[in-house]
Protein backbone atom coordinates (compact mmCIF):
# COMPACT_ATOMS: atom_id res chain seq x y z
CA UNK A 1 0.00 0.00 0.00
CA UNK A 2 1.33 3.42 -0.94
CA UNK A 3 1.55 6.29 1.53
CA UNK A 4 -1.14 8.10 -0.42
CA UNK A 5 -3.54 5.16 -0.26
CA UNK A 6 -2.91 4.71 3.45
CA UNK A 7 -3.49 8.40 4.19
CA UNK A 8 -6.69 8.64 2.14
CA UNK A 9 -8.05 5.37 3.51
CA UNK A 10 -7.42 6.33 7.13
CA UNK A 11 -8.85 9.82 6.66
CA UNK A 12 -12.07 8.51 5.12
CA UNK A 13 -12.44 5.54 7.44
CA UNK A 14 -11.75 7.48 10.64
CA UNK A 15 -14.06 10.29 9.55
CA UNK A 16 -16.87 7.77 9.12
CA UNK A 17 -16.06 6.21 12.50
CA UNK A 18 -16.26 9.56 14.30
CA UNK A 19 -19.34 10.69 12.35
CA UNK A 20 -21.22 7.60 13.53
CA UNK A 21 -19.72 7.56 17.03
CA UNK A 22 -20.02 11.24 17.86
CA UNK A 23 -23.33 11.19 16.00
CA UNK A 24 -24.88 8.59 18.30
CA UNK A 25 -23.59 10.52 21.32
CA UNK A 26 -25.21 13.67 19.94
CA UNK A 27 -28.43 11.80 19.22
CA UNK A 28 -28.65 10.52 22.80
CA UNK A 29 -27.43 13.72 24.49
CA UNK A 30 -28.82 16.78 22.74
CA UNK A 31 -32.17 18.34 23.47
CA UNK A 32 -34.64 18.14 20.56
CA UNK A 33 -33.08 14.94 19.25
CA UNK A 34 -35.53 12.12 18.59
CA UNK A 35 -33.11 9.65 20.22
CA UNK A 36 -32.51 11.69 23.36
CA UNK A 37 -31.90 9.59 26.49
CA UNK A 38 -31.86 6.35 24.48
CA UNK A 39 -29.08 5.07 26.72
CA UNK A 40 -25.66 3.46 26.92
CA UNK A 41 -26.52 0.35 24.89
CA UNK A 42 -27.46 2.55 21.95
CA UNK A 43 -24.17 4.44 22.27
CA UNK A 44 -22.15 1.21 22.39
CA UNK A 45 -23.80 -0.16 19.26
CA UNK A 46 -23.52 3.20 17.48
CA UNK A 47 -19.75 3.19 17.99
CA UNK A 48 -19.59 -0.45 16.91
CA UNK A 49 -21.43 0.32 13.69
CA UNK A 50 -19.07 3.26 13.18
CA UNK A 51 -16.14 0.85 13.30
CA UNK A 52 -17.98 -1.46 10.92
CA UNK A 53 -18.66 1.25 8.33
CA UNK A 54 -15.30 3.00 8.65
CA UNK A 55 -13.10 -0.08 8.62
CA UNK A 56 -14.89 -1.76 5.73
CA UNK A 57 -14.58 1.47 3.74
CA UNK A 58 -10.90 1.98 4.52
CA UNK A 59 -9.77 -1.65 4.31
CA UNK A 60 -9.05 -1.78 0.55
CA UNK A 61 -6.82 1.30 0.79
CA UNK A 62 -5.12 1.12 4.19
CA UNK A 63 -6.24 -2.01 5.99
CA UNK A 64 -8.60 0.06 8.12
CA UNK A 65 -6.64 0.64 11.34
CA UNK A 66 -8.57 3.84 12.26
CA UNK A 67 -6.78 3.88 15.62
CA UNK A 68 -3.20 4.83 16.59
CA UNK A 69 -3.25 2.15 19.31
CA UNK A 70 -3.96 -0.53 16.69
CA UNK A 71 -1.25 0.86 14.41
CA UNK A 72 1.22 0.95 17.30
CA UNK A 73 0.37 -2.59 18.40
CA UNK A 74 0.94 -3.92 14.88
CA UNK A 75 4.24 -2.03 14.61
CA UNK A 76 5.46 -3.33 17.96
CA UNK A 77 4.61 -6.89 16.91
CA UNK A 78 6.04 -6.76 13.38
CA UNK A 79 8.85 -4.24 13.85
CA UNK A 80 7.66 -2.34 10.76
CA UNK A 81 7.62 1.37 11.62
CA UNK A 82 8.11 3.07 8.27
CA UNK A 83 4.45 3.90 7.59
CA UNK A 84 3.27 4.46 11.15
CA UNK A 85 3.40 8.24 10.80
CA UNK A 86 1.17 8.10 7.70
CA UNK A 87 -1.45 6.10 9.56
CA UNK A 88 -1.39 8.43 12.54
CA UNK A 89 -1.64 11.55 10.42
CA UNK A 90 -4.57 10.17 8.44
CA UNK A 91 -6.35 9.08 11.61
CA UNK A 92 -6.02 12.49 13.24
CA UNK A 93 -7.21 14.36 10.15
CA UNK A 94 -10.09 11.95 9.70
CA UNK A 95 -11.15 12.22 13.34
CA UNK A 96 -11.32 16.00 13.10
CA UNK A 97 -13.30 15.86 9.85
CA UNK A 98 -15.72 13.37 11.38
CA UNK A 99 -16.27 15.66 14.38
CA UNK A 100 -17.05 18.60 12.10
CA UNK A 101 -19.49 16.45 10.10
CA UNK A 102 -21.25 15.47 13.32
CA UNK A 103 -21.56 19.13 14.25
CA UNK A 104 -23.06 19.96 10.86
CA UNK A 105 -25.49 17.05 11.06
CA UNK A 106 -26.81 18.23 14.43
CA UNK A 107 -26.31 21.93 13.73
CA UNK A 108 -29.87 22.94 14.66
CA UNK A 109 -29.71 20.97 17.91
CA UNK A 110 -26.34 22.49 18.83
CA UNK A 111 -27.68 25.98 18.10
CA UNK A 112 -30.65 25.28 20.35
CA UNK A 113 -28.27 24.51 23.23
CA UNK A 114 -29.16 27.68 25.10
CA UNK A 115 -30.56 28.46 28.51
CA UNK A 116 -34.22 29.43 28.37
CA UNK A 117 -35.37 31.88 31.00
CA UNK A 118 -38.67 33.52 31.64
CA UNK A 119 -40.79 30.69 30.21
CA UNK A 120 -44.49 30.58 30.87
CA UNK A 121 -43.93 27.51 33.05
CA UNK A 122 -41.55 29.49 35.21
CA UNK A 123 -38.68 27.04 34.70
CA UNK A 124 -35.45 27.24 32.74
CA UNK A 125 -33.83 24.60 30.53
CA UNK A 126 -30.14 24.37 31.34
CA UNK A 127 -27.67 24.13 28.43
CA UNK A 128 -26.52 20.59 27.66
CA UNK A 129 -22.75 20.03 28.17
CA UNK A 130 -21.38 19.04 24.77
CA UNK A 131 -17.86 17.72 25.34
CA UNK A 132 -19.13 14.18 25.95
CA UNK A 133 -20.48 14.14 22.40
CA UNK A 134 -16.97 14.60 21.01
CA UNK A 135 -14.58 13.18 23.61
CA UNK A 136 -14.50 11.09 26.75
CA UNK A 137 -15.12 12.25 30.31
CA UNK A 138 -14.43 10.02 33.34
CA UNK A 139 -17.34 9.24 35.61
CA UNK A 140 -15.00 9.54 38.61
CA UNK A 141 -11.95 11.73 38.06
CA UNK A 142 -9.02 9.67 39.31
CA UNK A 143 -6.00 9.99 36.97
CA UNK A 144 -4.31 6.71 37.94
CA UNK A 145 -7.53 4.69 37.86
CA UNK A 146 -8.64 6.36 34.63
CA UNK A 147 -5.28 5.64 32.99
CA UNK A 148 -5.34 2.00 34.09
CA UNK A 149 -8.87 1.62 32.74
CA UNK A 150 -7.85 2.93 29.33
CA UNK A 151 -4.77 0.69 29.25
CA UNK A 152 -6.74 -2.44 30.11
CA UNK A 153 -9.59 -1.66 27.72
CA UNK A 154 -7.15 -0.99 24.87
CA UNK A 155 -5.30 -4.26 25.48
CA UNK A 156 -8.74 -5.85 25.34
CA UNK A 157 -9.15 -4.32 21.89
CA UNK A 158 -5.73 -4.64 20.27
CA UNK A 159 -4.69 -8.09 21.51
CA UNK A 160 -7.80 -9.80 20.11
CA UNK A 161 -7.43 -7.88 16.84
CA UNK A 162 -3.89 -9.21 16.47
CA UNK A 163 -5.00 -12.73 17.42
CA UNK A 164 -7.90 -12.66 14.96
CA UNK A 165 -5.28 -12.59 12.22
CA UNK A 166 -4.33 -16.15 13.19
CA UNK A 167 -7.80 -17.44 12.31
CA UNK A 168 -7.43 -18.82 8.81
CA UNK A 169 -9.81 -17.35 6.30
CA UNK A 170 -11.33 -14.76 8.65
CA UNK A 171 -9.87 -11.84 6.71
CA UNK A 172 -10.51 -13.38 3.31
CA UNK A 173 -14.14 -14.09 4.16
CA UNK A 174 -14.76 -10.43 4.93
CA UNK A 175 -15.98 -11.13 8.46
CA UNK A 176 -12.91 -9.87 10.32
CA UNK A 177 -14.18 -6.28 10.42
CA UNK A 178 -17.59 -7.49 11.62
CA UNK A 179 -15.98 -9.39 14.48
CA UNK A 180 -13.87 -6.36 15.45
CA UNK A 181 -16.98 -4.18 15.41
CA UNK A 182 -18.73 -6.55 17.81
CA UNK A 183 -15.59 -6.51 19.96
CA UNK A 184 -15.86 -2.71 20.22
CA UNK A 185 -19.51 -3.03 21.23
CA UNK A 186 -18.50 -5.53 23.91
CA UNK A 187 -15.77 -3.26 25.25
CA UNK A 188 -18.24 -0.41 25.46
CA UNK A 189 -20.78 -2.49 27.35
CA UNK A 190 -18.28 -4.17 29.69
CA UNK A 191 -15.42 -1.71 30.18
CA UNK A 192 -16.81 1.65 29.13
CA UNK A 193 -18.41 2.66 32.41
CA UNK A 194 -15.45 4.30 34.18
CA UNK A 195 -14.03 6.53 31.41
CA UNK A 196 -16.26 6.22 28.35
CA UNK A 197 -13.71 3.91 26.65
CA UNK A 198 -11.65 6.13 24.40
CA UNK A 199 -9.37 3.17 23.45
CA UNK A 200 -8.27 5.33 20.52
CA UNK A 201 -6.11 8.47 20.87
CA UNK A 202 -7.27 9.98 17.57
CA UNK A 203 -10.92 9.34 18.41
CA UNK A 204 -10.56 11.46 21.57
CA UNK A 205 -7.94 14.08 20.70
CA UNK A 206 -9.13 15.04 17.21
CA UNK A 207 -12.74 15.77 18.24
CA UNK A 208 -11.55 17.50 21.42
CA UNK A 209 -9.54 19.92 19.30
CA UNK A 210 -12.58 20.51 17.10
CA UNK A 211 -14.81 21.04 20.14
CA UNK A 212 -12.43 23.73 21.37
CA UNK A 213 -12.96 25.82 18.24
CA UNK A 214 -16.55 25.08 17.23
CA UNK A 215 -19.02 27.96 17.82
CA UNK A 216 -21.41 25.90 19.94
CA UNK A 217 -23.56 28.00 22.28
CA UNK A 218 -22.91 27.25 25.95
CA UNK A 219 -20.64 24.36 24.99
CA UNK A 220 -18.74 24.27 28.27
CA UNK A 221 -15.12 23.28 28.80
CA UNK A 222 -13.00 21.06 26.55
CA UNK A 223 -11.31 19.68 29.70
CA UNK A 224 -7.70 19.76 28.48
CA UNK A 225 -6.41 18.79 31.94
CA UNK A 226 -7.82 15.30 31.35
CA UNK A 227 -6.99 15.04 27.64
CA UNK A 228 -3.64 13.28 28.08
CA UNK A 229 -5.21 10.17 29.64
CA UNK A 230 -7.25 9.00 26.61
CA UNK A 231 -4.12 9.51 24.49
CA UNK A 232 -1.40 8.01 26.70
CA UNK A 233 -3.51 5.16 28.08
CA UNK A 234 -4.49 3.66 24.70
CA UNK A 235 -0.94 4.07 23.35
CA UNK A 236 0.44 2.15 26.34
CA UNK A 237 -2.28 -0.46 25.93
CA UNK A 238 -1.59 -0.84 22.23
CA UNK A 239 2.14 -1.28 22.80
CA UNK A 240 1.55 -3.80 25.60
CA UNK A 241 -0.82 -5.77 23.38
CA UNK A 242 1.82 -5.90 20.64
CA UNK A 243 4.46 -7.12 23.11
CA UNK A 244 2.18 -9.78 24.61
CA UNK A 245 1.10 -11.00 21.19
CA UNK A 246 4.69 -11.17 19.94
CA UNK A 247 5.77 -13.13 23.01
CA UNK A 248 2.81 -15.49 23.32
CA UNK A 249 1.86 -16.25 19.73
Amino acid sequence: MSNGDIFVGEVIGTAILILFGAGVCAAVTLRYSKARAAGWVVIAFGWGFGVLAGAYTAAPLSGGHLNPAVTLGIAVDTGEWGKVWVYLLGQMVGAMIGAVLCYLTYFAQFQANVSKTGTTEGTADEPVPTLGIFSTIPEIRHPVANLVTEIIATVGLVLPILAFGLTEGLGESGTLVLIVSLLVVGIGLSLGGPTGYAINPARDLGPRIVHTFLPIPNKGTSDWSYAWIPVVGPLIGGALAGLVYNAAF
